[in-house]
């Protein structure tokens, strides 16, 4: 009786992993912002050059149909759903680490960026969504009369 009160620190952590992980599946996000990272799906790159944005998201496994992307004050949302199989009736599931349900991600954009030029293609489980960068605007000499 006594042994059982007694926890270990490996036995608390691992009750506080179980927590955790309890909190994001019921939740839906990251229980800590610790794992604000590791958890966001799906996860993305961004890279800028002279003319474009280019933003990847990286999601296997997403139906095309499934997905959404639009821009708006200069915030790039993708948003879709996975959909996983259930395991087959009388199987224990013993780990489950892919995310499977809805996802929404957002990014923040340059000011310079166009939203209506915007090219999104996805293959091979990437989403590569292009947004062109408008023209600088160049300094112009005012003659006076």
């Amino acid at each position: 009786m006594v042994a059982s009160l007694l926890r270990t620190p490996a036995s608390l952590f691992a009750d506080f992993d179980r927590l955790q992980r309890e909190l994001e599946r019921g939740f839906g996000v990251p229980a800590s912002i610790r794992a604000a990272g590791g958890a966001s799906f799906p996860a993305i790159n961004v890279a800028g050059g002279a003319d474009a944005v280019e933003v990847f998201a990286f999601a296997p496994g997403v139906d095309a149909a499934t997905l959404e992307v639009t821009v708006d004050n200069n915030l790039l949302t993708i948003a879709g759903e996975r959909r996983l199989d259930p395991a087959a009736a009388g199987q224990t599931v013993y780990a489950e680490e892919r995310f499977g349900g809805k996802f929404r991600r957002v990014v923040s954009l340059p000011d310079d960026v166009d939203s209506a030029r915007v090219d999104a293609r996805y293959a091979d489980g990437v989403l590569r969504v292009r947004i062109q960068r408008r023209a600088a605007q160049q300094a112009r000499r005012i003659t006076i009369n």
